[in-house]
């Protein structure tokens, strides 16, 4: 039997890499006559970190006849002051490569397979013109959550039928909007900058309009996460193609540096030497840094919370730069003075985190998180409890659903406001960090709970006939199903 050849594009970065290239393993394990090219776009410079060329290296050398890894090579970068146009523009000069590849997929003399689709992840629906040039359906991966995705369609609703710009609500008397995704509204003081910003807000609308474009949307989650999500999509009013919750998918056995084996083991090592459930882990993701006032303040919080802690401390970006925090080269020049030795028999401090392996890891207890979606479901997977405190993009909103609509979280602030992208711009007291490591240190058994239980319902969503298994197999079929209306070239 012929294959069906589905041609999958992430964006650039680890948390858009990773969880495709697991989707497409996911395809290629459930169905025999499935079979997938990667087409990986470099990273910007700058933007690259040694995870990120760790791991796509890796996959150059792990193809195999159905899962098959095509890494293109750079080209030359934008140059312009507007980092969303530069990024743009960045995606687009692919186009001339991802054709020919794609070309060579659809050679003639290789009659054992057909091209069945494109499925692009979200900042790539450059690429659906691409996949209309071959006249095959596009299909979107949508890399954060399903609240998220309901509300990117409705500000882009509003935008275009309502005649109504959400960014005017940043300086409106106005304190919360109806979302049809959540079961109760989302307050201003939640929503991404992006959404608030004049400048963003176009990028924002046109990639939803784009959306619309495709066969169907590809979310990494699963139905129970999201009841309320799910509901507003299987209506009539969400004015998008098929969504089909997939997740979590995660890429828990590969999370690290090759080199970075033994200091893996240190920090392990160091966590099996602690009791059970007795260490709080903080870390804030690729992006994630903080300036040196900031990170005084989480170290005063931690000394006075008396907790055992495991902290991946990382140094932001200077104010106006775009790019992956560095490390700190001397702790004790901007930590309180006498804060290693004081906390040396409790605490440790470290830049790179193999964080899925951490979170696995039974010492660990809590989880103080910056709300990325794939730290999100890593958390929920291992069962640990978080303390929210979202930086930046969509953040805001994932720490909203978590505590306030799901109550699987505590918060530590969830109205913080960063520069999209960039370096931190509030600072958020000691204190506040102190109470809000306390609350998940001594989170009642209530939230727990729900925690423990929603860990179960994320595996055995993955299995055979849990919901998430189901609506790959349903995606597989309208594959094939959709095939039909595509002639033979």
């Amino acid at each position: 039997m012929r294959l069906e050849e589905l041609v999958f594009i992430p964006s650039p970065g680890d948390g858009h890499i990773r969880p495709l290239v697991e989707v497409a393993k996911l395809l290629v394990d459930r169905d025999d006559n499935i079979s997938v090219t990667v087409i990986i776009i470099p990273q910007m410079h700058g933007f690259s970190s040694g995870s990120s060329t760790s791991y796509i290296a890796s996959l150059s050398t792990a193809s195999e006849p159905r899962l098959r890894y095509n890494v293109l090579s750079l080209v030359d970068e934008p140059n312009s002051d507007d980092p969303k146009q530069n990024f743009l523009t960045y995606i687009d000069n692919f186009k001339p490569h991802v054709r020919a590849t794609v070309e060579k997929l659809t050679d003639p003399g290789q009659p054992e397979s057909r091209l069945a689709g494109f499925v692009v992840d979200m900042f790539c629906t450059a690429m659906i013109d691409v996949a209309n040039e071959f006249g095959v359906p596009s299909y979107l991966f949508y890399t954060s959550n399903a609240t998220f995705l309901g509300l990117q369609s409705h500000v882009q609703y509003l935008n275009d039928v309502k005649k109504y710009d959400v960014s005017d609500l940043k300086d409106s008397d106005t304190t919360e909007l109806e979302v049809p995704s959540l079961s109760r509204p989302l307050p201003v003081k939640c929503f991404p900058s992006v959404m608030l910003s004049k400048e963003w807000i176009p990028f924002f609308i046109s990639q939803a309009r784009r959306f619309k474009e495709t066969k169907g949307i590809l979310v990494n989650t699963f139905a129970e996460l999201e009841p309320q999500a799910m509901k507003f999509f299987s209506g009539e009013d969400n004015h998008l193609p098929k969504v089909y919750p997939v997740g979590p998918v995660l890429n828990i056995k590969t999370n690290g540096l090759d080199s970075a084996d033994d200091k893996q083991s240190e920090i392990l090592r160091w966590l099996d030497e602690q009791p059970r459930e007795s260490v709080v882990f903080l870390c804030f993701g690729s992006m994630g840094g903080f300036r040196e006032d900031q990170a005084k303040e989480i170290a005063i919080a931690l000394e006075r919370s008396g907790y055992r802690f495991l902290w991946s401390l990382r140094r932001a970006k200077p104010k106006g730069m775009m790019g992956p925090p560095g490390e700190f080269t001397n702790l004790e020049e901007i930590l309180p003075e006498g804060f290693l030795d004081r906390t040396v028999k409790i605490g440790k401090i470290i830049g790179w985190a193999p964080q899925s392996a951490i979170l696995a890891n039974p010492a660990v207890r809590g989880f103080v998180t910056h709300c990325g979606w794939n730290s999100t479901l890593e958390s929920i997977w291992f069962g640990v409890p978080i303390a929210t405190w979202p930086l930046y993009a969509e953040q805001q909103v994932n720490a909203f659903e978590m505590v306030e609509e799901l109550g699987l979280s505590v918060e530590i602030r969830n109205s913080f406001r960063a520069d999209f992208m960039a370096a931190e711009s509030e600072l958020v007291t000691a204190e506040e960090i102190e109470r809000g490591i306390r609350c998940l240190m001594e989170l009642d058994r209530e939230v727990k709970d729900r925690v423990k239980e929603m860990s179960e319902k994320s595996h055995v969503a993955l299995m055979e006939g849990g919901s998430s298994h189901a609506s790959i197999l349903n995606f597989i079929q309208d594959v094939t199903k959709n095939l039909l209306n595509v002639p033979e070239s």
